[in-house]
């Protein structure tokens, strides 16, 4: 909004030419979710602890000090982050964008299947929410039309082709079923991925946070023509407004975290849990670095994987390869303290970041 309303005025005044520069959009962006997350961050855990009673229902077969310290906290603090996000990008960001408006629908849409989840959860005192199922094919519906309006916005040599990470000029072509297929696995896979991390205080949203800030960069870079070509890198113009967005979603991820950090005044829920995965997964595939969010997110991945072997070794054998999954309770059960496994997780979603960050260059 700023931009349309501000830019256009810089040849009578001279400083309103900076609006029209991504950069300045993308810190303007960040300090406003960032102060908006400070400012209305409390009232919005008074206002949710007040319908919420109780709070979030506890796992009862989950880590044992669960029960006695969570109980009561808050959830749907996902709010916060969606609020200071959407604001944040329609004043700073290039609403002709329709990269921007794909990933900003995108990820609040997968909100609203979070807070319907997280609603049934509260007001059922449940811990089992929405059905699984619904959520999985009311995901998958709004995963395939970003993915169908993220194709017809794709240059016409990169449409339905899948790029790969270290090779410069490798396209595998994915055919029209093949990419919105494996578009719509990546968005939902990412999308529950975070929501399986989301199990303590301030575990997910900081890897959401250094993944954001990654995939921001990316989108900048293979949206700068000077870059691509310096890197061979693979165009997509239009993306490097993502930049703005992705630092909004990192203000307003910041301002979450001071609420979050632990103990942890309010949760994320799916929420926020459902919307950050799949604005990551939407991101990934408009810039053609999926098989990088699997680098970058590898923490999520991990998570993942964990709760797939678990279950499927139990259905074969019986037997639980995990003391309990997600990863993270595992190492609960074996005594390990909560904040020890929250900044262990964080070195480990760095480190992947950087390893993501290289690909950019080893090709």
């Amino acid at each position: 909004m700023l931009f349309h309303l501000l830019a256009p005025l810089a040849d009578q005044f001279g400083p309103l030419n900076l609006f029209r520069y991504i950069t300045f959009r993308t810190g303007g962006a960040f300090m406003t979710a960032l102060i908006l997350s400070f400012v209305f961050g409390g009232r919005l855990i008074e206002l949710l602890r007040s319908k919420q009673g109780k709070g979030q229902p506890i796992r009862e077969d989950g880590p044992e000090g669960h029960l006695l310290t969570k109980k009561g906290t808050p959830t749907m603090g996902g709010f916060l982050i969606l609020i200071a996000l959407t604001i944040a990008t329609l004043l700073w960001a290039d609403l002709r964008n329709r990269y921007v408006w794909i990933v900003l629908l995108l990820t609040l849409g997968f909100g609203g299947i979070g807070f319907i989840d997280d609603y049934l959860k509260v007001s059922k005192r449940n811990s089992k929410g929405l059905s699984g199922r619904l959520k999985l094919i009311v995901s998958i519906v709004f995963a395939a039309l970003a993915a169908t309006f993220i194709a017809e916005g794709s240059p016409a040599a990169l449409r339905h082709q899948l790029a790969l990470p270290f090779f410069k000029s490798v396209l595998v072509p994915l055919g029209m079923v093949g990419f919105l297929a494996f578009a719509v696995l990546v968005i939902v896979g990412a999308s529950n991925a975070v929501n399986l991390t989301d199990g303590l205080d301030g575990l997910a949203i900081v890897p959401v946070i250094i993944a954001c800030s990654v995939f921001g960069i990316i989108s900048y870079v293979v949206g700068h023509s000077v870059y691509t070509t310096y890197l061979q890198l693979h165009a997509v113009p239009g993306s490097g407004e993502l930049l703005v967005l992705c630092a909004a979603l990192i203000g307003g991820g910041l301002g979450f975290l001071w609420f979050n950090a632990p103990p942890a005044m309010v949760f994320m829920g799916d929420t926020g849990s459902l919307a950050m995965g799949g604005a990551l997964g939407a991101i990934a595939v408009i810039i053609k670095h999926e098989i990088v969010l699997a680098i970058v997110g590898g923490l999520f991945v991990l998570e993942t994987v964990s709760v797939i072997v678990q279950v499927v070794s139990f259905k074969l054998t019986g037997k639980r390869v995990f003391r309990m999954a997600p990863l993270h309770h595992h190492f609960e059960k074996k005594g390990w303290h909560e904040p020890t496994i929250v900044i262990r997780f964080w070195i480990i979603a760095t480190v992947l970041a950087m390893v993501g960050l290289a690909t950019l260059k080893l090709r």
